[in-house]
């Protein structure tokens, strides 16, 4: 008699679980085709007073981004973002060179923050259809256009003495990302991700024409990703 009350109790207690395992299911089945992400790192500018690139010898400044993300099919997504990066001059840049600025009243330093917002298509390297069978490991990347902001204080010499002036300037650029993500849970990811944002201008340091290329802004960050199901009323 008490295992008849024993079996009897199991069974009710699982039959009043289903319902639950029922939804549970169901409510995976529903892809989650957004996904949000926060990302940071360290980052450098490419300027033409910005230091002596291959002696390393350059200013390294932080940088920060939020995306938002809609899976459009089971490889390609369509992402926005938008992220802040810091630039500063660097380096020590030799009499001679110092000279050339002057003659040509270029900036000697520039310091300040550049805004972007872009769009782009990323591939995912792994296809999957639904979030919950995504790979353990996967790879993106992709390419895009985006408007960048650029606000420096600017000197044209080394002089303490000297005031700066505010520049700002406004360019289009072309962003290009990749990133390597790792499945952290169901619906959390955890990315290295790199980012070259070439701009249309070689002005942003207020010195142009010295280097060979336009300034472009280069980015290392750790993005974590949230995929999400957007709220309906």
């Amino acid at each position: 008699m008490k295992k008849l009350l024993l079996i009897l109790t199991l069974g009710f207690l699982f039959l009043g679980a289903l319902p639950s395992f029922g939804q549970n299911f169901y409510k995976e089945r529903v892809s989650r085709d957004h996904i949000i992400s926060f990302g940071v790192g360290p980052s450098f500018a490419y300027l033409d007073n910005g230091g002596q690139y291959r002696a390393l010898n350059f200013a390294i400044k932080p940088s920060i981004s939020a995306s938002l993300i809609k899976k459009m099919t089971s490889v390609i997504d369509l992402r926005a973002t938008l992220g802040v990066q810091w630039i500063e001059n660097g380096g020590n840049p030799s009499t001679q060179i110092r000279d050339a600025w002057f003659a040509t009243g270029s900036s000697f330093t520039a310091k300040g923050s550049s805004i972007y917002f872009d769009v782009m298509p990323t591939f995912n390297l792994v296809s999957f259809d639904n979030h919950i069978y995504r790979s353990k490991v996967n790879f993106y990347g992709g390419a895009g256009l985006g408007i960048m902001y650029t606000q420096t204080d600017q000197k044209k010499s080394f002089s303490e003495e000297e005031r700066p002036t505010s520049n700002n300037i406004t360019t289009g650029f072309v962003p290009v990302r990749a990133g390597l993500s790792l499945k952290i849970g169901p619906y959390s990811d955890i990315a290295g991700e790199g980012t070259m944002l070439f701009t249309f201008t070689d002005n942003l340091d207020g010195n142009i024409g010295f280097n060979r290329f336009g300034d472009h802004l280069f980015q290392a960050q750790i993005v974590y990703r949230r995929y999400f199901i957007p709220k309906t009323r």
